[in-house]
């Protein structure tokens, strides 16, 4: 018995999809990882004129 359904075509492949968990695009990725840079940035600055 042949059947005249296709079998589903796979979803297209999304290049934008990092493959970070909690991320959806490279553009989360960025802005996190930025944020965590200005957050460090920031911490030893503070750290710097509290221990000086």
């Amino acid at each position: 018995m042949s059947s005249s359904a296709t079998p589903p075509s796979p979803p297209p492949s999304d290049d934008d999809d990092p493959g970070v968990p909690w991320f959806r695009t490279w553009c989360g990725v960025y802005v996190f990882v930025f944020a965590c840079f200005v957050a460090v940035v920031v911490a030893l600055t503070v750290f710097t004129r509290v221990l000086s």
